[in-house]
């Protein structure tokens, strides 16, 4: 996937989904960090946000 609205669409997704279980009461930071779907819901966002930083840092052409 290397297109930016692809990319933002995705992300959105993911901040929606991450809201709306944060707002349910269920929350626990822990579960961001000791396995399971939010570990990995915050790994593919990490993933997400590299590859949308360097196309657009590409278009910029801020990495002279």
């Amino acid at each position: 996937m290397s297109n930016k609205a692809e990319l933002i669409k995705e992300m959105l997704d993911m901040q929606a989904k991450f809201i709306k279980y944060e707002q349910s009461g269920e929350y626990k930071a822990e579960n961001n960090y000791v396995g399971g779907e939010w570990t990995e819901y915050r790994a593919r966002y990490q993933v997400l946000t590299n590859e949308l930083r360097e196309l657009a840092s590409t278009e910029a052409n801020f990495w002279k």
